[in-house]
């Protein structure tokens, strides 16, 4: 198959000399583990002083990463990415959340990004994670079959009911909605919910996605359990694949725990797990809608390879290439270009409320080998075919 992802003119053509010399700038110092930690170390310190410090994150890094303070804020940069055929997903990115007028807002924001995409086809799913919904300490609970306090059983049936009101007002309104996989130690509550949500819903065909982090070693073993449990009842599967998100966290917690280490062994294991599940989706791609959220070449390139060889055209809308806003343009764009369906996470929020997201961002940069060096090769590349200084 022919290798498109080197075309930097395609992945950069949005960008001016002025956006491609800050991204540079910005991948040369997610790149250094010590500035990172530095800058992470300051800006929360910052904010939490309330430094007037907002206006420097927004025009640096929140603005490379991020598509706005508010959905309103994200239209432009939908309608641009959109000339080039990229699509895009509003992420409202507010994280750590505990209270149940904070959920609320969450849920309101989520029924209005449903909304956006209705309206705009530009956008074609809405996005929420369930810990917007509720805390994850309830989450742990439930998932661990632990008896719940009356208040807390009412806890949750707010939860279920905010999930049920998303589900319902996204198949009303025929829109796909993805729900983000979250920490390995919340995760069996969120699959048991979003399970009951596909079962509901997904009859005709997939509009509720759940998310396997496939740096999990158990996760391809839940897809194909999950798929009996859809062929005897009969509903199709819509599952968001990604490597995962929260790697160190995972293995500290399992180390302070006593228990196994739920993510695979090396990077190696990952990779094909992840392309097992990609393997497995689209051998059973009649039952099931896949969105491959991912920034690695070659398991973009495998995905593209299956299609071919089972004859499925690229814009077929069971199967869509996803990456996040500021990263991968390169696979997105080159994509796109090609005809095949690809959306961006757009994170969207305010400033201050979307610094956790941000920190994860650079974090999770600097701790993937290669990721910063593929992105910064990539910017020199094409600064050099334009001759910027």
């Amino acid at each position: 198959m022919e290798k498109i992802f080197n075309n930097t003119e395609n992945a950069f053509s949005l960008k001016s000399n002025t956006e491609l010399n800050r991204a540079h700038f910005l991948f040369k110092m997610i790149g250094n583990p010590t500035l990172v930690k530095m800058g992470t170390s300051l800006t929360n310190f910052a904010l939490q002083l309330h430094l007037p410090v907002e206006s420097i994150i927004r025009k640096t890094v929140f603005d490379h990463f991020c598509g706005g303070v508010n959905e309103q804020d994200c239209l432009k940069v939908v309608e641009k990415m959109y000339t080039k055929g990229v699509s895009s997903v509003l992420d409202y990115s507010v994280e750590g959340k505990e209270e149940e007028e904070q959920f609320d807002a969450c849920l309101k924001m989520t029924l209005k990004t449903i909304d956006f995409a209705k309206e705009n086809k530009a956008i074609p799913f809405a996005v929420f994670k369930p810990t917007g919904l509720g805390r994850i300490d309830l989450y742990e609970k439930v998932g661990a079959k632990l008896p719940l306090s009356s208040s807390e059983q009412n806890e949750w049936n707010r939860v279920v009911a905010r999930f049920e009101q998303i589900c319902q007002y996204a198949f009303d309104q025929d829109v796909q909605i993805l729900i983000d996989g979250e920490e390995t130690w919340m995760q069996d509550a969120a699959d048991d919910l979003v399970e009951k949500m596909m079962e509901k819903f997904n009859k005709e065909k997939a509009l509720i996605f759940n998310t396997l982090q496939l740096y999990r070693w158990d996760r391809v073993d839940y897809l194909k359990e999950l798929h009996k449990r859809a062929q005897i009842k009969g509903y199709h599967i819509g599952m968001k694949l990604v490597r995962g998100a929260y790697m160190e966290k995972e293995a500290k917690r399992a180390e302070e725990k006593g228990t196994k280490n739920p993510i695979c062994i090396n990077k190696q294991a990952t990779d094909d797990n992840f392309n097992a599940g990609l393997s497995y989706m689209l051998d059973h791609i009649n039952e099931m809608a896949v969105f491959a959220g991912t920034h690695n070449e070659e398991s973009s390139y495998l995905l593209m390879n299956l299609m071919e060889q089972k004859g499925i055209s690229k814009n077929d809308n069971r199967i869509w290439f996803g990456q996040l806003y500021g990263m991968s343009d390169n696979i997105s764009y080159n994509l796109a270009a090609h005809g095949y369906n690809v959306a961006k996470y757009l994170p969207f929020g305010p400033v201050r409320d979307v610094m956790p997201y941000l920190i994860r961002r650079a974090q999770e940069n600097t701790s993937v080998a290669g990721q910063t060096g593929r992105e910064l090769s990539l910017l020199i590349a094409e600064r050099n075919r334009r001759k910027v200084k």
